[in-house]
C-alpha cells in the first residue's frame, strides 16, 4: 500500500530568497533510505543529486509549458567549485538534457557569468549551482530568466514548485538534449567585460600604487580575479585561499567579515582571536608591518579584495598604517563610494537617478546618497527585488514622455503591475512586448536613470555593457563581485587619490556618517514557525513594540508586499530619530535574524530591544531534531565545563562553533572558547 501524497497550500513554494539551498547528501545515503527526493528535502532538510536533477528538469518543463522555451533550445549552466566530484552539478546538467534542452556548460565560473552568457547567446535560461557564501557541506541552485537576466519572483517560484510536485519518475528518461562546452568562450567574455574601461571605470585612474591581496574564498574567482587585477594595472597582486579543493568559504571570504567595521591585530592572536587562521587577514597584517614606512608616506596603499564562493559578493579591506588595523568596507561603504564617483564624474547624467538598497543597509546610507543628489529607494532583502525595481524602472523610462491612447493604456498596466501581489517576471516581459508592438518608448540605456543597487552583504549592481546585441552594446544588470571591486578601487582612487594620508584613511573608514547597525542570529530553527501572523511572529511583534514604548519610542509595523513574512517595525526615538527593527528568516541558511538599524545615539536602546526579541526566538524556534542543534548543545556543555581549544574541534563541529560565535553564545579568549552571558542563559533555558 502506497502512502498518500502530502498536501500543500495553494501558494506553497520551496524556494528561499535566492533559489534553493540545503545541506547535500547523495541519493544512496543509508540515512535517506525509503525517502523520496522531495521527502528528503522537506523532512530531512537535505538535497540529493536526484532532487537537483528533478528541480532542473521541472524548471525546463515550466518554461516549455509557458512557451518561453522549446525543445532544442539552450540553457546555460555553471557552478562554483565545492562539488569536486561533480555529483550535483552533473545532476543539474542531466535534468536540463532530459527535458530536451541543450546544456551550454560553463564549468566553474563566477555567478554573474551565467546570466551574461545567457544574454550573449540568447539562451532561454541559466542555472548557477552554488550555495554562495554558505559552508561547503551545502549546495544550491540559482536561476536566471531570459528577460533582463532577472531571478524568479514568487509567482515563478510557485509555478516551478507545482511542476516539481506533480512530476512522475524521470529516472529512465533519455538525454535528448546536447551537452555543449562553452567554458573558453565564457571566460573570454568575462575577461573582456571586466577589463573594458567603461565597466571597470579605470579610464581616469591608475592602480599602480595599490598592493592588493585577493581572497577568492577557494571559489569561482580563483585565478580569474587575480589575473584581471594584474591586467588592470594594480602594482602587485597576491592571491591566497586559492586551492580548488572544495573547501569554499573555509576561514576565508566575505561571510567571516560581516558585522565588523575594523579588525585589530589582537583579533589574529592565536587562541584568542576570531581571525587566527584567516590567511588573507594575516597576510595583510604581515605586509602592513613590512611596508609601514611607504604606507605612512602615501607612496603605497595596501588593500584586500574579498569574495564569496560564487563571486557575486565583494568586501574591501584596507590596512590603516597609523592605527595598525584593517578597515572593513561592506556593501554599504563600497556602494556609496561607487555612487559618489558617478555623481562627481558626471553630475548632469546622474542627478536624480535611482539608488536602491535593501532594509539591511545602514539607514544613514539613504540619507547620504540623497544628499549627493540621488533618488533613494528601499527594497526587501535579496537582489531579485533590486532587479525587479530596475525592470520596472526600465518600463517606466520607456513610457516616459509619450502620450496618446496606447501610451495611456500601457501606463495603466504598469501602475497595476506595481501594485500587484502576484509578482511574475512574465508579466513584465509581456508589458515590454506590448510597448514594442505599439512602437512607442525609448529603447536606449545610455540615459537610463539608475545608478547603483546595493546590499549590505556586498552584492552590488551597476550597469555594465557587453559587446554584441544592440549597436551601442548589450546592457547587463547583475551582482558582480569583480566589477564591484574594480569600481570601488576606481572610485577611491578618483575621489581620494590626491588627498593627504590622514584624510585618505579617514574617508575610507567613514565614506559617509554611519549610523548604528546590529544583527543577531539564531541558527538551526523551525523557520516555518515564523511567518506573517503566526504565534511567534505576534509574540516578537508585541515584544518589540512594548520594549520600544518602555524606552519612549513610537513604533509601527511597515508591511512589504514583496516579503510579507518579514516583520519590519519602524521606531521614532524620543529625539525624533528614525530607527528600524526587522526580523526575517534567511532565505539561504537555516537561521533567522533580528536586525537593528538607527542613529548612533539609539544603539543602546536598540540593543536592549533586540536582546529581548532574540531570546524569544531562541526558546520558540530551535529545532531539537536538527543534528546541528544537538552538536551545538554538546559543544555548549563542553565549554561550560571548561574552555575549549579550537584544535579540539574537528569536522562539522568547526562550522557549528563558528555559528555559535555568530549567535553570540561563545567567544574566544586566551584560554580557549568560553560562554558569553547569552550562552550561559541559553543552556539553562530549554527550547519550548
Amino acid at each position: 500500500m502506497t502512502s498518500p501524497k502530502p498536501s500543500f497550500p495553494r501558494r506553497f513554494r520551496l524556494q528561499g530568497t535566492d533559489g534553493i539551498r540545503r545541506e547535500v547528501r547523495p541519493s544512496n545515503d543509508p540515512a535517506l533510505k525509503g525517502l523520496s527526493p522531495l521527502q528528503a528535502f522537506l523532512d530531512q532538510g537535505v538535497m540529493t543529486d536526484e532532487f537537483m536533477e528533478r528541480y532542473a528538469y521541472a524548471h525546463m518543463i515550466s518554461l516549455i509549458r509557458d512557451k518561453q522555451l522549446k525543445r532544442g533550445d539552450a540553457c546555460v549552466v555553471g557552478w562554483d567549485p565545492r562539488d569536486t566530484q561533480g555529483k550535483y552539478t552533473g545532476a543539474v546538467v542531466r535534468g536540463i538534457r532530459k527535458a530536451g534542452i541543450n546544456a551550454l556548460v560553463l564549468g566553474v565560473v563566477p555567478t554573474p557569468l551565467a546570466p551574461m552568457v545567457m544574454l550573449y547567446q540568447q539562451a532561454g535560461g541559466a542555472f548557477m549551482v552554488t550555495a554562495s557564501h554558505n559552508p561547503k557541506d551545502q549546495n544550491g541552485i540559482k536561476i536566471f530568466l531570459a528577460h533582463r537576466g532577472m531571478k524568479l519572483l514568487p509567482e515563478n517560484d510557485i509555478t516551478l514548485t507545482r511542476t516539481l510536485l506533480s512530476l512522475g519518475s524521470i529516472r529512465n528518461k533519455p538525454l535528448t538534449g546536447k551537452r555543449i562546452d562553452k567554458r573558453k568562450e565564457a571566460l573570454d567574455l568575462f575577461r573582456r567585460f571586466s577589463l573594458d574601461e567603461e565597466n571597470s571605470w579605470s579610464r581616469d585612474v591608475s592602480f599602480q600604487d595599490i598592493l592588493l591581496v585577493v581572497d577568492p574564498a577557494r571559489g569561482s574567482l580563483t585565478g580569474i580575479a587575480a589575473e584581471v587585477f594584474k591586467k588592470a594595472g594594480f602594482g602587485k597582486v597576491i592571491e591566497l585561499n586559492n586551492r580548488l579543493n572544495g573547501d569554499v568559504n573555509l576561514r576565508s571570504g566575505v561571510a567571516d567579515l560581516e558585522g565588523y567595521k575594523t579588525i585589530s591585530r589582537s583579533m589574529t592572536v592565536k587562541g584568542s582571536g576570531m581571525f587566527t587562521r584567516h590567511a588573507a587577514i594575516l597576510k595583510l597584517f604581515e605586509l602592513g608591518k613590512k611596508h609601514r614606512g611607504k604606507l605612512r608616506s602615501g607612496k603605497l596603499r595596501l588593500s584586500g579584495a574579498v569574495f564569496d564562493a560564487d563571486g557575486d559578493r565583494f568586501y574591501r579591506l584596507d590596512y590603516h598604517p597609523n592605527k595598525d588595523c584593517l578597515l572593513v568596507l561592506s556593501g554599504d561603504e563600497t556602494a556609496y563610494l561607487q555612487a559618489e564617483y558617478l555623481m562627481k564624474r558626471d553630475p548632469e547624467k546622474y542627478k536624480d537617478t535611482v539608488y536602491i538598497n535593501t532594509v539591511e543597509s545602514d539607514l544613514n546610507t539613504l540619507r547620504a546618497v540623497a544628499r549627493l543628489g540621488f533618488k533613494p529607494q528601499l527594497s526587501p532583502v535579496g537582489d531579485k527585488w533590486v532587479l525587479l525595481r530596475i525592470a520596472l524602472l526600465i518600463i517606466e523610462t520607456r513610457l516616459k514622455g509619450f502620450k496618446g491612447a496606447k501610451a495611456a493604456a500601457l501606463k495603466k498596466r504598469l501602475a497595476r503591475l506595481k501594485q500587484s501581489d502576484a509578482l511574475d517576471v512574465s508579466a513584465l516581459q509581456k508589458l515590454e512586448a506590448q510597448i514594442d508592438q505599439a512602437r512607442i518608448g525609448n529603447h536606449g540605456f545610455r540615459d537610463f536613470p539608475f545608478a547603483v543597487g546595493s546590499e549590505e552583504t556586498g552584492h552590488n549592481i551597476t550597469l555594465g555593457w557587453m559587446d554584441g546585441g544592440q549597436e551601442d552594446g548589450m546592457p547587463v544588470f547583475c551582482g558582480n563581485g569583480l566589477k564591484s571591486a574594480l569600481n570601488t578601487f576606481a572610485a577611491s582612487q578618483f575621489l581620494l587619490g590626491g588627498q593627504s594620508v590622514a584624510r585618505y584613511y579617514t574617508r575610507l573608514e567613514k565614506p559617509f556618517a554611519p549610523g548604528f547597525k546590529g544583527t543577531r542570529y539564531v541558527y538551526y530553527i523551525h523557520q516555518e514557525k515564523f511567518c506573517n501572523s503566526s504565534a511567534v511572529w505576534h509574540r516578537v511583534r508585541k515584544c518589540i513594540l512594548r520594549s520600544g514604548r518602555e524606552r519612549d519610542y513610537r513604533g509601527r509595523v511597515i508591511p512589504f508586499r514583496e516579503d510579507k513574512d518579514m516583520l519590519y517595525i519602524s521606531l521614532a526615538s524620543p529625539k525624533g530619530n528614525q530607527a528600524g527593527v526587522f526580523v526575517r528568516n534567511s532565505g539561504t541558511e537555516n537561521k533567522i535574524s533580528v536586525n537593528l538599524r538607527g542613529a548612533k545615539g539609539d544603539a543602546s536602546a536598540l540593543k536592549a530591544i533586540g536582546e529581548q526579541a532574540v531570546r524569544i526566538l531562541f526558546t520558540a524556534l530551535k529545532n531539537q531534531d536538527s543534528h546541528h542543534y544537538k552538536m551545538e548543545l554538546d559543544l555548549l556543555s563542553r565549554i561550560a565545563a571548561q574552555p575549549l581549544q579550537e584544535t579540539q574541534v574537528t569536522g562539522s563541529a568547526q562550522r557549528v562553533l563558528m555559528e555559535m560565535a555568530k549567535q553570540k553564545l561563545v567567544q574566544p579568549s586566551a584560554g580557549g572558547w568560553r560562554l558569553t552571558p547569552l550562552g550561559s542563559w541559553y543552556i539553562t533555558s530549554a527550547p519550548e
